[in-house]
């Protein structure tokens, strides 16, 4: 499975950094949660928190605008 996932350019370490960034945006960006949940610094939470915190409406736009 490393072999693999190492062929494609993923690591287990973006995979997770792509999951708290998910749960960032799924539950709001609270920081404590992130905190909590992942084991993570309250620094690095807050990070994930304001970068959730300006990719939501810009997510949100591009949802708007998708073509049918």
């Amino acid at each position: 499975m490393t072999l693999r996932m190492n062929r494609t350019g993923c690591s287990v370490d973006r995979i997770r950094k792509d999951r708290i960034l998910h749960e960032a945006l799924a539950g709001g960006a609270d920081p404590l949660h992130l905190s909590l949940v992942f084991g993570i610094s309250h620094s690095t939470a807050a990070r994930y928190s304001a970068v959730a915190d300006v990719a939501e409406p810009l997510l949100a736009d591009e949802l708007d605008h998708v073509p049918q």
